[in-house]
């Protein structure tokens, strides 16, 4: 995984507007597999299967090799050829949001490292999301507490990205950028509470055991590795309500396969349903992220127009 900082890190604040989104992410492209050691997640239910998803993201950053109610055997050290951790994955994303009646979903696909917590996506806008035909699909490059768009639109210019700070938007980035960021997806899970163990399924060719709950976001943010908790942390300042359900689903290596979300709020006094649903696959997959230099990111003023559902521009105190 390769990242390299633009000089300063001094970007624009903008408001992003994408369209809000996801129903259940596309499984193409990611067909089952995964090597590594083997881990049994817990099917009883109650404070197993809650500690079971409570260490999903860990498991993910490659900072467990499974332990309590579940366990990863020839786990050893993580490394090039260790892939009972994830590390890294190839993402597949969708949002769908459902406003007054009309329904738009948007979706992205790429990488991510889950050590680092870097990772690009290409994000697919509807043809009437974008208000035209044909939108050239937006390019996301993901860090710890900021986010880079290329294509962004409305008045930017098409050779400069827009730096926006996920500290400072009011959902922490959990679906202003029509993407949910995948790290923060599974910091989610730390927060996670009532956990019901629901039972076995496919997924993708590979077994995986489903658990239902609820998140309270103001846990997530407090239990979150350090790059995630900012993010977090102003989601949990944002949204009216604390928690937000869920649906998990882990391997027998304990490690996320899907996540889907569900956030509800307002804007401008229309009540948005979203289901944010992201799937991960290709367990260490190569990633490389190259952050732009200063000179071309846009520091202009940024119109909220476009792209147009997505207007779901996230006011305060929206609802979870």
């Amino acid at each position: 995984m390769v990242v390299q900082q633009h000089r300063s890190g001094v970007g624009v604040r903008a408001v992003c507007a994408l369209a809000v989104v996801g129903a259940m992410a596309a499984t193409a492209g990611c067909s089952g597999g995964g090597g590594g050691g083997r881990a049994m997640a817990d099917e009883r239910g109650g404070a197993d299967s809650l500690d079971v998803v409570h260490r999903a993201a860990a498991v993910l950053a490659g900072t467990t090799s499974g332990t309590g109610a579940w366990t990863v055997t020839g786990a050893a050290t993580p490394g090039a050829g260790d892939r009972s951790v994830a590390g890294s994955a190839e993402v597949r994303t969708s949002m769908e949001t459902a406003a007054g009646g009309t329904r738009v979903t948007i979706r992205g696909r790429g990488t991510y490292d889950f050590r680092s917590q870097v990772g690009r996506l290409e994000v697919v806008l509807p043809k009437d999301a974008a208000g035209e035909d044909g939108h050239r699909p937006i390019t996301e490059l993901l860090t710890p507490g900021a986010l880079y768009m290329m294509n962004r639109g409305a008045g930017v210019p098409a050779d400069k990205w827009v730096r926006i700070d996920t500290t400072a938007l009011e959902d922490g980035n959990l679906v202003t950028g029509g993407v949910t960021d995948p790290m923060a997806a599974a910091e989610l899970l730390r927060g996670a509470r009532q956990v019901t163990y629901v039972g076995r399924a496919e997924l993708a060719g590979v077994t995986v055991r489903h658990y239902r709950g609820t998140s309270d976001i103001g846990r997530a943010a407090r239990e979150a590795s350090p790059k995630s908790r900012g993010a977090l942390a102003a989601a949990a300042k944002g949204f009216r309500t604390d928690t937000v359900p869920f649906d998990a689903y882990l391997d027998e290596q304990g490690r996320l396969r899907k996540v889907r979300h569900r956030f509800s709020f307002a804007n401008e006094g229309l009540a948005v349903e979203v289901v944010s649903t992201t799937l991960l696959c290709g367990f260490g997959v190569p990633v490389s992220v190259r952050l732009p230099d200063d000179r071309d990111i846009y520091t202009g003023k940024i119109q909220q127009g476009q792209p147009g559902a997505a207007r779901a521009g996230v006011r305060k105190k929206v609802g979870a």
